[in-house]
């Protein structure tokens, strides 16, 4: 994915335009994971709701409930795994440890109690890991999912995580 720094032009110290970014590869779909807590999903359904329409254009992962009120409320295919309690945050984790998920989107729920906890620490530290945006919360999603750089052509000098090094066959 291109990041921030790619766009800067170091000769003129300006951002370039999107258009001018490294890398000559076409734009391409996106992996985004959707996550929320419980009392968090009338707003990650309100959000997505919102961006419907970029959301469609790229490849959707949630948690089941998650997975379930987006797909059925906006019709969106999405690729749903097990509720978060029951390994799906595990589950987007892998995902996310294979290179499929390039955004996740976790609207989680600082004020409850969560019986999960391990497994919504591990999935954050994955994201880290693996160098991709996490928004959780609705300005931050806001910022990323119509920022010219979700859909900006990945810059092929940018080198991998090193975390998440391909295994050697």
């Amino acid at each position: 994915m291109t990041r921030p720094n790619d766009l800067l032009d170091p000769e003129r110290h300006e951002l370039r335009e999107v258009s001018e970014a490294p890398g000559p590869h076409e734009p391409r779909e996106r992996g985004i994971a959707l996550v929320a807590h419980d009392r968090c999903k009338p707003e990650m359904l309100a959000w997505a709701r919102i961006h419907r329409e970029t959301l469609a254009r790229h490849r959707l992962y949630a948690t089941g409930t998650t997975g379930g009120i987006l797909a059925d409320e906006l019709d969106l295919e999405i690729i749903r795994f097990r509720s978060g309690p029951l390994g799906g945050d595990q589950q987007i984790g892998s995902r996310i440890a294979e290179g499929d998920v390039d955004l996740l989107v976790f609207f989680w729920d600082p004020l409850s109690p969560q019986p999960h906890e391990p497994d919504v620490r591990a999935l954050l530290r994955l994201a880290v890991l693996a160098d991709i945006p996490v928004a959780c919360n609705r300005a931050t999603a806001d910022f990323v999912i119509t920022s010219p750089l979700l859909v900006a052509a990945d810059d092929p000098d940018r080198p991998e995580s090193p975390v998440f090094a391909p295994l050697a066959a």
